[in-house]
């Protein structure tokens, strides 16, 4: 297939669960800032962290806390929720949370912010399934509206406030980029129409419907730059393919069992799309893991395959010795972040390679 244009050099983020590693919570904590630190040296370009209640795969309970030390670490490293449940927060508290964190990052933040995709934890705090969707977007829009204005009225059904003074700010107008996880064509279509940068988890050819409906309806505002398109994938690179699997293999099935821990316990459906074995993340393509070169030529291959801009590695997952999570990262920022040759087509949508 013949490109229309060269898009900029892809693009790199860490993408963590922060899910438990089974030893000092303290000491997992201290690692992700040493993490931090070193994709801030290395070139990546943001840290993403997801929010879980009541559940050992997240305990970035209050992701704007822990992204307030790792802004602390850090000197270019943008930062931010992927998502932030804002059906957790009130929407003011959420509003003046977000201003915080982007001052003290120096303008740096990248905001996600979603509904939840797990009921049961949004029940924990009295949250039903039947009012999240009208509760997020009530938030949703005064988070939004309060980066725009001094005075903040506003009535709806969940909430309702008069003349409010909107004394905090953001450093990024009007507000910090938004991101959106999406895992349909219809999500992306409404991403496009709105500017905010996507995060996809599945199959390349998964992502590609995605990718291309975004692309599609994108094409309606040239004059502004296309926001990114990410995925995310767990990679683990070392001196050879097999020393790599030794590594990855413990990793994924602690990080697999704390992803079924609420299905498992409260006898629940087992979350959809996941591989439900290393072998079969392998098969997927969600796990990238080897020597430099293999990963290097697979990651290549999908970010055609799934016509992506930016790749948002798991870098620490389960149980995987810091240690190998530097490795992963040195190689990175010597061979793979800086390679001129990484440029992403414009592709025509629905064609492939």
């Amino acid at each position: 297939m013949q490109t229309q244009q060269m898009l900029p050099t892809l693009s790199f983020g860490i993408f963590d669960h922060l899910d438990h590693a089974g030893g000092s919570l303290r000491q997992q904590y201290s690692d992700r800032l040493e993490i931090a630190s070193a994709c801030d040296e290395a070139g990546f370009r943001a840290y993403h962290v997801a929010e879980h209640h009541g559940t050992p795969h997240g305990l970035a309970a209050s992701p704007n806390l822990f992204l307030s030390a790792v802004a602390q670490r850090t000197r270019k490293l943008r930062l931010g929720p992927l998502v932030m449940l804002l059906n957790l927060y009130h929407p003011l508290r959420a509003f003046e949370e977000i201003c915080m964190l982007d001052q003290l990052s120096g303008g740096r933040l990248d905001l996600g912010i979603g509904r939840g995709a797990v009921p049961l934890e949004l029940s924990f705090f009295g949250v039903s399934a039947a009012e999240a969707q009208d509760r997020y977007s009530e938030a949703a829009e005064i988070v939004i509206k309060a980066m725009e204005t001094d005075t903040l009225t506003y009535s709806g059904r969940h909430f309702s406030f008069t003349d409010v003074p909107i004394t905090l700010s953001p450093i990024q107008k009007p507000y910090p980029p938004l991101w959106y996880g999406t895992t349909k064509p219809e999500t992306a279509r409404w991403a496009a129409e709105n500017s905010i940068n996507i995060a996809c988890v599945g199959k390349s050819i998964a992502i590609r419907a995605i990718t291309d409906a975004y692309r599609a309806h994108w094409k309606t505002r040239p004059t502004q730059d296309m926001p990114l398109l990410g995925m995310v994938r767990i990679v683990v690179i070392a001196g050879s393919d097999a020393e790599a699997r030794a590594l990855a293999a413990p990793a994924y099935a602690r990080w697999l069992s704390t992803f079924t821990f609420l299905s498992r316990t409260r006898n629940l459906p087992a979350p959809p799309n996941l591989p439900k074995s290393f072998e079969q993340a392998l098969d997927d393509g969600f796990c990238l893991v080897g020597s430099p070169s293999t990963v290097r030529e697979t990651l290549k291959r999908q970010v055609v395959e799934a016509g992506v801009t930016y790749v948002m590695c798991q870098l620490a997952f389960g149980d995987l010795p810091l240690a190998a999570s530097l490795q992963t990262i040195a190689v990175m920022r010597s061979t793979i972040i800086p390679d001129s040759t990484w440029h992403v087509p414009d592709f025509v949508q629905g064609e492939h390679h």
